[in-house]
């Protein structure tokens, strides 16, 4: 039981600010050097936030869209952010200055997006039109070049007039300009969208109960896992790999459907390392690459709890939330995880000996 001395000392941190449930949080990966990086999380209250990924502090809002936010991103960057709303849009934000760059306008509520690893011109859509659509930014109107990485001013906060499709836009993309992959396949709504460490591949999970890897070469798919239940979350881990951990120095992808948490490891995330059944549904999960353990939230109770990757103990159990937890991630230095609520906070858990953050002692 190598896990519960560490959290159990420790209140979380709670980030409010939002009115309404959390359905998705993200963290960006190092922004200058190993101690910056930056939290997005999308709510129903139609207002993505920005925070700093190791306070917690609000740093901006994104005001623009109309209608709940269901996922939220960051560029690998962090110089944009893309989002996902039932407004039938996707935007994608400047966060040095929080004005919107352009609208992607579907013809139907939009659940997922994506970036791709390792830069932010291209973005993935998807959502209840049940099509996965690549769009091209780079013909849009550039993001504001980041000057030196803005020490922890991110993100100008828009103010609430701004037009959502008006003036406030630089540019309004229709959904027929994106590139449509896989025609028709796609028999439920798309719920997320995750891009591999190989450009070419792309993973989608549907409502349709598959969870599918895409060539983007062949526009075809390659590999398909049917699952029973409904998919929670699919989300790669955000830790810094490294060669010795459960994904063997690349990046595991987890996935939480139905009672049952599947690992996918390799380069386009296509080997089965683990799938670990529990006894209740399971909204979502994140997993510690070298710590060797994975949280979950339950789709129906208001826990988080921790489990040890190898033997699939319970190590520890963490209550604070009054509703379900819709998302969980670890920060990319691993010292810490939030989570996303239907109450409509996010909590922080410290997951290191010693201080951190916010936390300064060992002991409260």
């Amino acid at each position: 039981m190598g896990g519960p001395e560490i959290s159990k000392q420790f209140v979380p941190l709670t980030c409010h600010g939002h009115s309404r449930p959390v359905m998705h949080l993200s963290f960006s990966g190092f922004v200058d050097g190993d101690d910056e990086f930056y939290l997005i999380s999308a709510c129903k209250d139609n207002n993505p936030m920005l925070r700093d990924g190791v306070t917690g502090d609000w740093i901006g809002t994104f005001f623009g869209h109309k209608g709940a936010v269901y996922q939220a991103r960051l560029s690998p960057d962090a110089a944009s952010a893309a989002t996902a709303s039932a407004d039938f849009t996707a935007k994608v934000w400047d966060t040095h200055t929080g004005e919107v760059v352009c609208t992607l306008q579907h013809n139907h509520i939009v659940r997922a997006i994506a970036f791709p690893p390792e830069q932010g011109h291209l973005l993935a859509t998807g959502g209840m039109e049940k099509k996965l659509r690549i769009f091209d930014l780079s013909r849009v109107a550039p993001i504001s070049a980041p000057a030196a990485p803005a020490q922890k001013k991110m993100v100008g906060v828009s103010t609430p007039d701004q037009k959502s499709n008006g003036s406030a836009d630089r540019s309004v993309i229709t959904a027929e300009e994106g590139f449509e992959i896989g025609p028709g396949v796609h028999k439920g709504t798309i719920k997320a969208i995750v891009w591999t460490r190989d450009p070419n591949i792309l993973v989608t999970a549907a409502d349709d109960k598959a969870i599918r890897w895409w060539d983007l070469r062949t526009r075809t798919v390659v590999q398909e896992q049917i699952v029973q239940g409904d998919i929670g979350s699919c989300e790669f881990t955000n830790v810094k790999p490294e060669r010795n951990d459960i994904g063997g120095g690349f990046p595991v992808l987890c996935i939480a459907a139905g009672k049952t948490v599947y690992f996918y490891g390799g380069h386009d995330a296509r080997g089965l390392i683990k799938s670990v059944t529990l006894p209740y549904e399971v909204a979502s999960v994140a997993l510690h690459p070298s710590q060797r353990k994975f949280v979950t939230g339950g789709a129906k109770d208001t826990w988080a709890k921790v489990y040890d990757y190898d033997s699939e103990n319970e190590l520890d159990v963490h209550k604070g939330h009054h509703g379900p937890i819709w998302s969980i991630s670890f920060s990319p230095d691993g010292k810490l995880y939030a989570t996303g609520s239907e109450d409509g906070t996010i909590k922080m858990w410290k997951n290191c000996q010693g201080p951190y953050g916010l936390w300064k002692a060992d002991r409260e």
